[in-house]
């Protein structure tokens, strides 16, 4: 977890309202990337401490009485990015990068594989792209992509801005879409090698959007 993150809870921790829930807190995590609420556990004050001292999120297991890391036993770790505090001071957002499924059903999600926002998978594709950029595994068109330089990438995001403007032009809505998804697709790829990402893009539009 990040220093700011670490700091912002442990200024705060002593001010939580561990009375109301009888010593428990409940938590929610949210994938860091795309928001999707992964799953509900609950902390007491040694399960926040040890979050906060590993990085990883760890509960109090009302059944088994105990604290518990999740993953302990999968492999499946939540490596925690921030902790937020709701306005009553008795719940928890935690945001983590999860290592693998975080439901023990297998599910990404411990409230099924559906519950993704609408644009999510942007965030998981921005992810993986960046992942081909830093392992390069052959048989990948993004490690060819990458390996063929900068200026391959620029021209292939020319290429598809082009189709993609003359499928809106000339054709059905099935082409439209599939040479815009060709498009976002390549224009991650040019954005990751130059060490960007679509969360930069969004910043930009954000910033813009605020100064409208």
């Amino acid at each position: 977890m990040s220093r700011t993150a670490t700091d912002r809870v442990s200024d705060v921790a002593d001010g939580l309202d561990w009375a109301k829930g009888g010593g428990l807190l409940p938590a929610i995590v949210q994938h860091w990337g795309t928001g999707e609420v992964l799953m509900l556990g609950y902390m007491n004050v040694e399960a926040l401490a040890e979050t906060r001292r590993s990085g990883r999120a760890t509960f109090f297991s009302r059944s088994r009485q105990r604290l518990w890391t999740k993953g302990e036993s999968s492999g499946h770790f939540l490596d925690v990015k921030a902790i937020r505090i709701d306005c009553d001071r008795d719940t928890l957002l935690v945001s983590a990068q999860p290592r693998g499924p975080a439901c023990h059903l297998g599910s990404s999600s411990c409230f099924g594989d559906d519950t993704r926002p609408p644009l999510a998978f942007l965030a998981e594709l921005d992810e993986l792209i960046a992942t081909r950029a830093a392992e390069r595994p052959d048989g990948s068109y993004t490690t060819r992509l990458f390996e063929a330089g900068i200026r391959r990438i620029a021209q292939k995001v020319g290429e598809e801005g082009v189709e993609t403007a003359l499928a809106a032009v000339v054709q059905d809505d099935d082409a439209l879409l599939g040479e815009a998804a060709d498009l976002v697709y390549h224009l991650t790829v040019l954005l990751r090698a130059r060490g960007k990402s679509l969360a930069d893009v969004a910043d930009v539009l954000a910033q813009r959007h605020a100064g409208a």
